[in-house]
């Protein structure tokens, strides 16, 4: 093991989370390796039940019980490890429940949003950064558990594909020149820009996390395939070959005093099999003010880029013009449409806002005709429910996360607290056991590079993702 790739695993014992599932199944003759029956068990028995909680919030939970020989289609590969070594005793069979709880996506009405506005939120979160610095980078700062909001910053990544009011990424294969599958791509992209929440954070993935869910045709898969520094890998192919999304994306939060903001490095790749056209996409950063006024929202330049057609868009997230510079709205989209080999001829204008509608004018004609429309997209959403009970993996998002997800739905915070610290615990222990073995640990599904430029690359290990135990249901 190299020196920078074993001071990589020595720091993931300080980290908030970091969970091995698995041991490395390449680069090492060693057997796989399976730890902690308590937390991640092959699936046995699975039940569905609506639970009470965050009134209003409805929620799916699978149970997933220990001591089954059973392992998800992801885990197929690998032979089940002896009852013996899971557990000790029926009691500490039973003691290993997991529960995977699903909650609504983040959407423009109702959901989550609409359930957690707590009193003197702004003092709260002012009061967590009292002993931060500025310029601090936040990757690893540890939040507590009533900060976070019942899911994993996976789940939100795979949400803003999987889940969607009308099939805009169908819509960009169906597209009959190169321009209007463009523009579809610049309004997909648009879609996975989701309301956030001032105040809550999802959890940050544990090492070797997954999340695999199908949406009709479309099969997503995500893995957390780093934590120190976090990168999160996504792979989702349709079921006809038309479409493949490949993500490597890695956050980086930074405190500035006043604000706090959250750039997303990486790359986003939309690949257009049937037409031959590979779309590189930006996102835009996350801004949080805590002063003058608490706010949230989505800032920064966006590229779309399409080298195969030779045609670009750039808009940008910002705020329309106020008075003093004070006020506007904050979710405004402007930005234009050209060719790689004249930038400077504007061939569609963008304007709009992300969370109402955006148009786009054809410059050469002035026809203005609607490129998103937000509440057809993102409106209501749908949360995603448990098809296949033996199919869900132990590394699921869902189900690594469950407990604490259970406990912040009915507002059990002391609850909550302990079953974050059980899973940070366990993520200190099993990289400290890696670091004394010298073992690295590798992701199952993705490979995981750095280019010259010290910047993370990820591609996934199969061609297509196989339908998922967790699906969306048809509205």
């Amino acid at each position: 093991m190299d020196g920078a790739a074993k001071e990589r695993e020595s720091k993931g014992i300080g980290g908030e989370e970091e969970l091995n599932i698995f041991a490395p199944s390449r680069g090492t003759d060693r057997p796989p390796r399976r730890k902690r029956a308590s937390l991640f068990l092959a699936t046995a028995r699975a039940e569905k039940e609506r639970g009470e909680g965050w009134e209003g919030i409805d929620r799916s939970v699978v149970v997933i019980r220990a001591g089954s020989q059973l392992c998800s289609s992801l885990e197929s590969d690998r032979p089940p490890r002896p009852r013996a070594q899971m557990v000790e005793s029926e009691g500490e069979l039973e003691a290993a429940c997991a529960a995977a709880v699903l909650t609504p996506p983040l959407a423009l009405e109702g959901g989550l949003a609409a359930e957690l506005r707590p009193a003197n939120l702004a003092q709260r979160v002012l009061s967590l950064f009292r002993n931060v610095s500025p310029g601090s980078d936040l990757s690893h700062f540890q939040l507590p558990a009533t900060f976070n909001l019942p899911k994993s910053q996976l789940q939100m990544y795979g949400e803003g594909v999987y889940c969607a009011g009308v099939d805009l990424l169908g819509r960009c294969a169906r597209g009959k020149d190169s321009l209007e599958r463009l523009t579809a791509v610049v309004a997909w992209s648009i879609s996975t820009t989701r309301p956030p929440i001032f105040g809550f954070a999802p959890y940050n993935p544990v090492l070797g996390e997954t999340h695999h869910v199908s949406r009709g045709p479309l099969n997503v898969l995500l893995e957390q395939v780093s934590h120190r520094p976090p990168v999160s890998a996504l792979h989702a192919t349709d079921a006809a070959g038309d479409v493949r999304l490949v993500w490597c994306q890695s956050p980086v939060p930074r405190f500035h005093g006043a604000s706090i903001e959250a750039a997303v490095r990486g790359r986003r790749q939309v690949r257009l099999v049937r037409h031959g056209e590979r779309y590189e996409v930006d996102c835009p950063n996350l801004l949080i003010r805590l002063l003058p006024a608490p706010s949230v929202e989505w800032a920064g330049d966006v590229r779309v880029v399409c080298a195969d057609s030779g045609l670009e868009a750039e808009f940008s997230y910002c705020r329309s013009r106020s008075f003093l510079g004070f006020g506007g709205d904050a979710r405004c989209v402007r930005g234009r449409v050209f060719r790689s080999a004249a930038r400077e001829e504007t061939v569609y204008e963008i304007d709009g806002s992300w969370d109402r509608t955006v148009s786009l004018k054809d410059v050469a004609t002035g026809e203005v005709s609607v490129l998103y429309d937000a509440h057809q997209a993102i409106g209501n959403l749908t949360t995603p429910a448990v098809q296949d009970h033996k199919g869900v993996a132990p590394s699921e998002s869902a189900v690594v996360w469950g407990e604490v997800s259970d406990a912040l739905l009915k507002k059990d915070w002391e609850k909550a607290r302990q079953a974050k610290r059980r899973v940070e615990d366990e993520a200190r222990t099993l990289a400290k056991e890696r670091n004394d073995k010298g073992e690295v640990w590798t992701p199952k599904h993705f490979s995981l590079s750095q280019n010259k430029n010290g910047e993370w690359e990820c591609w996934p290990l199969e061609d297509s993702v196989p339908p998922a135990p967790i699906v969306v249901p048809s509205s």
